[in-house]
This record gives structure tokens, sequence and C-alpha cells, in this order.
């Protein structure tokens, strides 16, 4: 749910308006001692910034929903409006459920599915996910349970978002790449009168 363009990163040229940039929603297999844990995520492509994130015991179409809620009650906080915006995912049947869809048309999000067996559709997600289990998930590990590795994730997630510079964005957070992009493009102030 996003900022802007496709074409590089902040500070570089971008063909798509601002705040209309599709997002991802990938979701991931996490071990715990208590059996298997998923966790989803909602990306911007822009920024790279998570916005939503949910973790639960059971992979159903409600942990793709909750990471929705998460990243659509983000935006609303920051008086961003969401009409129009592309939620891309993959074909998984979290995705492709009656409440995934229904939540994505309350916040007016229109849904984008790629081709399928396409390596690149997803790309971004997967290598959130995979800095995700490379700076989390293994080195932490064993996992106990569900609520260790939610707290990890909320952790984890806020250090991504506010402390850990990233390549693509300039050697910015997520964060600071968002705020800088928004302050570039804040509407200008009415000129007054010279003398």
């Amino acid at each position: 749910m996003g900022t802007s363009g496709s074409e590089g990163g902040p500070g570089k040229p971008t063909s798509r308006k601002a705040d209309r940039a599709p997002r991802s929603d990938p979701y991931t297999y996490v071990s715990t001692w208590s059996g298997w844990c998923y966790t989803a995520f909602v990306i911007d492509a822009y920024a790279r910034r998570i916005l939503g994130w949910s973790v639960a015991t059971t992979m159903t179409s409600q942990l793709v929903v909750d990471a929705v809620e998460q990243a659509v009650w983000t935006r609303g906080r920051e008086g961003k409006d969401l009409t129009g915006l592309i939620a891309h995912h993959d074909h998984g049947v979290q995705y492709m459920s009656v409440a995934y869809s229904e939540r994505l048309d309350a916040a007016g999000i229109k849904p984008s599915t790629g081709a399928v067996g396409s390596s690149y559709d997803n790309a971004l997600a997967e290598s959130v996910i995979g800095l995700y289990k490379t700076e989390l998930v293994k080195p932490r590990r064993p996992w106990k349970g569900l609520d260790d590795l939610e707290i990890a994730t909320a952790e984890w997630v806020d250090w991504f978002n506010h402390r850990r510079p990233f390549e693509y964005c300039d050697a910015l957070t997520p964060v600071e790449a968002e705020t800088a992009h928004y302050a570039h493009h804040r509407s200008p102030a009415t000129a007054g009168a010279s003398n």
C-alpha cells in the first residue's frame, strides 16, 4: 500500500502516481516446538516498508486478512487514501478467498494476481521473507511457539521499517524513504505577492 513507482528506488524517477504502488502479500512457514506457525506480510512496493503482518498457527484466509487489516489501519492512521491501490498477490487459496476479496473491496483496493509459475511475480515478497528468515527466524531458533514468534516478529518489523538501512532505498530505512518521498511530493504552497 504504497507510495510510488516501479522503476528505481527512492529519489529515482517513477512512472506511477504516488500512493498507487502495488503491494505484495507473501506468507511463510516457521517451525516451532508446538508445530508450524505461519507469518504473512503486506509490503509496500515503493519503499519496501512492511505495512501489515500476522502470525498464526493455521494457514487460513484469516491469516492474510489480518495482515491486510493492519496495513489498512497503518495507512489510515497516516491519512492515506487507499482507493484504487493495487494489491498484488499469488494464486494461493488464502488470497483467492471471499473474505480476502471482500476486505480489499471494502478498502477500495483492487486485487491483482500474476501469471502462474512466474519466478519474477513475487520477487519482492520472497526477498523480504528471505530477510525475515535470515535476520530473525534462523538465528533465534528453536522457537517455542506462536507467542514468542509473534513478539519477535513485531520487534523485527519495527526494526526493519525504522532502523534497518536498505540498499534499495539508497541506504535509508523504508520509513525514511517514504518520508523523503512525501516531503518531495508535497503540494507546493500558494505563492504570495512580492514587492
